[in-house]
């Protein structure tokens, strides 16, 4: 199985549902966090509508900013 669809069709685990969150607040791509998480992009955007959290705006790079 690809590297990037490792967890597919797995429970997502609290640990799982933290990084989300933390990559939510980052604005990283949804993309990037399916690889990072195992699952694809549609996966990491249903967990996410369930959480109630936005991956918008999407435009906006998480890359180079000043916190």
């Amino acid at each position: 199985m690809p590297y990037y669809i490792r967890n597919t069709g797995k429970s997502w685990t609290l640990k799982d549902v933290a990084q989300l969150k933390q990559m939510v607040k980052q604005n990283t791509p949804t993309r990037v966090a399916g690889l990072k998480l195992g699952r694809t992009e549609d996966a990491i955007r249903t967990e996410a509508g369930k959480l109630g959290l936005s991956l918008k705006p999407t435009n906006q790079s998480p890359y180079n900013r000043k916190n």
